[in-house]
């Protein structure tokens, strides 16, 4: 009992002074598993989302997790705060294991090769080529990564993500969103400036060099 007690004192002061991903990251690097234990409470639910939009099954979901956190536990050592952000290096790692676990012969449950739920134009792929991630070659990378900008997409307010998909799905300009949306066109720019820059934050986060 008294193990356990301190275990979870542990937690709680990781998780009240390491106050940024990057300072819990940096724990973990040395080994402390109570910041390990934080850092899946704050990522765990995040990758399994991602993971079940990718994999389309939540037994594959839940292996990316624990596979991602293995990986995490062996290769913090290589995380370097100045050369990115915590939550870009835990999604690079799961966007690679995420087509590993796709391309095995036994991920029955995965989801055809096509654009993410509700993006049937291509939304995700164009949107990473106008946000910076460039053109990807392979139909697996585009796959994952088209899925991965769709998250990032879905984070934005409504607002912001309407905007967006307004101009690149339906190839409105500003002036037609405005009359679409019923709202002064330096309102539709104000929106747009805004969704850009929240959606190129997002996409960092998520380990895309938007």
């Amino acid at each position: 009992m008294g193990t356990r007690l301190l275990e979870r004192a542990s937690l709680k002061e990781v998780a009240e002074t390491a106050t940024t991903d990057a300072d819990v990251l940096l724990a973990v690097r040395q080994h402390d598993r109570a910041a390990f234990e934080e850092l899946y409470r704050r990522y765990s639910g995040r990758l399994f989302s991602l993971g079940l939009k990718l994999l389309g099954d939540a037994g594959l979901a839940e292996e990316l997790v624990q596979e991602t956190f293995v990986r995490l536990w062996r290769t913090t050592a290589t995380f370097d705060p100045a050369k990115g952000s915590a939550s870009a290096f835990i999604f690079v790692i799961a966007r690679r294991l995420a087509v590993d676990l796709w391309r095995r012969p036994s991920s029955r449950a995965r989801p055809p090769l096509a654009p993410a739920d509700g993006d049937a134009d291509g939304l995700g792929r164009s949107t990473a080529a106008r946000a910076g991630a460039g053109a990807v070659d392979d139909p697996v990378d585009a796959f994952v990564l088209s899925v991965v900008v769709r998250d990032a997409l879905d984070s934005l307010s409504p607002s912001h993500r309407e905007v967006l998909e307004l101009a690149y799905r339906s190839d409105l300009t500003q002036r037609q969103i405005a009359r679409r949306l019923e709202v002064p066109l330096g309102t539709v720019k104000t929106r747009a400036y805004y969704a850009l820059r929240a959606l190129k934050l997002a996409l960092e986060e998520r380990g895309i060099d938007a």
